[in-house]
């Protein structure tokens, strides 16, 4: 080969390393150029990650749209049109008494006499054809009028407060109301026979009347003069106005 051809040959082959060398400084160049353009990756941008986080702040759920209703109001909170209008009664106050205790602790709410408010005695006796009858008198001590009507519930006992004999059972009709006053009397009357007039043996003699007024769940007692019950018969009427003494 002459000369000639072989420097020809040398000078391609350095134009071709130094067109490939150049080819290979371009696709560098690129690379790099590429890869600051790009910046770093999108997990640690700061801007991917605040819009990501964003997107969730920005926009609330549902739930959180909606008004609970059921928040307590503040202390300023004007009350409610219910709350505001006052109901026009007056809570009653505790120490103040009761209507039926002002006028009079005695007195029953229905105006009956009650025990506290009588006192009570037995009459003298009344006989007459084998039948002895004992006027039951109850006097209004009270200051207050009150009434009385029906029959007295009336047992005797001995002086040691044991019962003697059954109660006395009703005699006659019902009768009417009795009105008593401060220091008027009404009276029942008690009924019995003669020893002799029956078979029927007598009670023990008693000491003690113990009656419960017509109503009341109080009773009251009073000496019995003696009292025995024969042949079996004890009865009390209803109440009548007057003592009879």
């Amino acid at each position: 080969m002459s000369l000639t051809a072989k420097t020809l040959g040398r000078g391609r082959r350095a134009a071709a390393g130094s067109l490939i060398a150049i080819a290979a400084l371009t696709l560098t160049a690129c690379q790099d150029g590429s890869n600051s353009a790009a910046g770093p990756p999108s997990a640690s941008s700061p801007e991917t990650s605040h819009s990501s986080e964003g997107d969730h702040s920005a926009k609330p759920s549902g739930d959180a749209l909606k008004p609970s209703g059921t928040q307590a109001p503040s202390a300023d909170t004007e009350p409610s049109a219910g709350a505001s209008k006052p109901s026009g009664r007056k809570s009653p106050d505790a120490g103040s008494p009761s209507p039926s205790r002002s006028k009079n602790a005695t007195t029953s709410p229905s105006g009956r006499c009650t025990a506290t408010q009588m006192s009570l005695r037995l009459g003298p006796s009344d006989i007459g054809a084998g039948n002895i009858h004992y006027p039951l008198v109850f006097t209004n001590k009270g200051k207050n009028a009150c009434s009385l009507r029906g029959y007295p519930g009336v047992s005797l006992m001995s002086r040691d407060g044991s019962v003697i004999g059954k109660p006395a059972t009703r005699e006659g009709g019902a009768g009417g109301s009795v009105t008593l006053r401060p220091g008027q009397s009404a009276h029942a009357v008690l009924h019995t026979v003669n020893d002799g007039v029956s078979d029927t043996p007598c009670w023990s003699s008693s000491q003690i009347v113990h009656v419960y007024p017509p109503g009341s769940k109080d009773s009251m007692t009073t000496q019995s003069r003696g009292l025995r019950v024969c042949g079996g018969r004890f009865t009390v009427t209803t109440m009548e106005s007057g003592s009879t003494s």
